[in-house]
């Protein structure tokens, strides 16, 4: 005995079919999206902050290192933002009324600290660690860009899984010694491909299984 009618059949079909369609359209969504240069629509746009801090004055002109206020970089996974007693150290004395640095004197005789907007936001399901990458070579400008000729920071890279996993197949043709890392421009000072070699022995750097989904995404 037949329990449904014929035409049954033919909605069944065209809904499995419909549902195929969708989930290749989401895909190709995704793989789409994760090649944009525009991904999520940050890269190359300066982001505004609480105050105008330019990295282009601090680090190209006074030549500041990067680990002077992002010391926890060198270790952790977050680079972190200093506090405003950093900031202090050096505008105590220097630039001591100027009006752009109010916010900055506020926060440090309140304790309030300032509440900076996020400029390379990974999505939550990406771990990064600083520490690893910085202890291995990767330099800021790999990931950052030329932050030295910022007045304003933005994200320089798109940030996708390509981008990233491009270094993680071959880390040789990115990676830099170690008194290299806070060097902004740096060029190479033998052949990278001889080079990157040499220090993926120093740094005793085994590529197999760097583009495992473990390796970021846990």
């Amino acid at each position: 005995m037949q329990i449904f009618r014929p035409g049954v059949n033919t909605v069944a079909k065209i809904s499995i079919l419909a549902g195929a369609l969708v989930t290749v359209l989401v895909l190709n969504f995704l793989f789409v999206q994760d090649r944009s240069p525009y991904s999520r629509a940050r890269a190359g746009i300066a982001v505004a902050q609480p105050v105008r801090f330019s990295h282009q004055l601090h680090s190209d002109q006074l030549n500041i290192s990067c680990n002077y206020c992002h010391a926890s970089a060198n270790e952790y996974a977050y680079a972190g933002i200093p506090d405003t007693h950093t900031c202090m150290s050096c505008h105590s004395q220097i630039a001591v009324y100027s009006e752009l640095l109010e916010p900055v004197r506020t926060s440090y005789e309140t304790g309030d600290p300032l509440v900076w907007n996020k400029v390379h936001d990974l999505a939550e399901h990406v771990y990064f660690n600083h520490g690893v990458h910085v202890q291995n070579g990767v330099g800021c400008e790999t990931c950052h860009g030329r932050v030295d000729q910022m007045a304003l920071v933005w994200q320089a890279e798109t940030m996708t899984m390509a981008w990233c996993l491009e270094c993680h197949f071959a880390p040789e043709d990115f990676i830099r010694p170690a008194d290299e890392i806070f060097t902004f421009g740096y060029e190479p000072p033998i052949d990278q491909a001889v080079l990157g070699e040499q220090l993926l022995e120093e740094y005793e750097i085994n590529p197999e299984g760097l583009g495992d989904c473990w390796v970021c995404h846990r």
